[in-house]
């Protein structure tokens, strides 16, 4: 079944459910995200008729926005997150949706995931951020994922520090820097006045000091409209990006670019991570999460800088996110003194 199917959600049919779900499907309706879904792909919720599946389900297709799809296939990102979805979620400790269908054709990268509908979870707002209870919990969930998926089990999985990656970051910083200086200009410090012409320079060594051993599997798109909570758990969506990577990766770009200043200035989030790792079993020093966790940090701006200067957002929504991405970023990196890395 997964060779063959609609490429788009006007090409979904109650026969075609039917048969890919494995229960009958007599009708559907599709309400379409338009506001703050993933800018990789295009989200949708099926409110399904039938007597034995569920009310409704989440069916995620490429990107219409062509921009932003060549994007995601010079990357991979739909073969990545179908990959997750096929076989690499079953070992690691974390709650993520249940996989009802997953179709890839690696030829064109068109894609379809089917997913569990986590009506009983509230999903993160990265524009509106979260409160100090919401970031622990995020917290103590890496760390039990990290801890699950220490020193690289996953081997199928790219790592960070690839090619490709070292190219899109390095392009993607020259191109953007510019539009965020002209549009953004009032969220740069004095501190990072200077980067323009450093930060593409240091992308490879930043990169390659992140994927030095140890490394994990990583989400590495961990920000708030990515977070589920539940009443006794949180779940990770939006796989596109998994890969190998440090530990401190994810929980750089959670606490720098989702938690706002200040909740993130109530708490030493880093110490909560580390005594998480300790708790499952990881010996780690802290020193070593303290320095790479700065490195991290100041490369997670390029993700800010690309998303903020070169993607198609496609809505206020957007905006506002791109916002919120490079003023926290470039907020906690001056408050790290982590521009001194370049």
């Amino acid at each position: 079944m997964s060779d063959l199917f609609p490429t788009r959600p006007t090409d979904l049919t109650s026969t075609w459910l039917s048969e890919a779900l494995g229960f009958e499907v007599s009708d559907f309706t599709i309400s379409y995200f338009t506001e703050g879904t993933s800018v990789m792909g295009q989200v949708t919720r099926l409110y399904l008729t039938s007597k034995n599946g569920p009310a409704s389900l989440i069916a995620k297709f490429a990107t219409p926005v062509s921009a932003n799809r060549g994007v995601a296939e010079a990357y991979d990102m739909y073969g990545r997150e179908i990959g997750f979805y096929r076989g690499i979620n079953r070992n690691v400790r974390l709650r993520t949706p249940q996989c009802c269908f997953a179709g890839y054709n690696p030829t064109n990268h068109d894609f379809l995931l089917i997913l569990e509908d986590m009506v009983d979870y509230t999903i993160g707002d990265q524009v509106a951020g979260c409160t100090i209870e919401e970031a622990r919990r995020v917290v103590d969930m890496l760390a039990a994922f990290h801890a699950s998926a220490w020193d690289d089990q996953a081997p199928d999985v790219v790592s960070h520090n690839n090619p490709l990656q070292v190219q899109g970051m390095v392009g993607g910083f020259q191109m953007g820097w510019p539009v965020v200086q002209k549009e953004f200009n009032h969220l740069i410090p004095l501190s990072a006045r200077h980067i323009g012409d450093l930060m593409p320079a240091a992308i490879p060594a930043l990169l390659q000091q992140m994927c030095q051993p140890p490394v994990c599997l990583t989400h590495a798109d961990v920000r708030l409209d990515n977070i589920f909570f539940g009443a006794t758990d949180v779940s990770l969506v939006d796989w596109q990006s998994v890969c190998t990577s440090a530990p401190e990766h994810d929980l750089a770009y959670f606490i720098t670019q989702s938690v706002p200043q200040e909740v993130r200035r109530s708490e030493d989030l880093l110490t909560r991570y580390h005594t998480g790792l300790t708790g499952h079993g990881i010996v780690y020093d802290p020193a070593v999460l303290s320095k790479r966790y700065r490195v991290c940090a100041l490369y997670l701006l390029c993700y800010a800088v690309v998303i903020a200067g070169t993607l198609d957002m496609g809505n206020e929504r957007g905006r506002q996110l791109a916002r919120t991405l490079l003023g926290n970023s470039l907020s906690a990196l001056d408050e790290l003194n982590a521009f001194e890395l370049l």
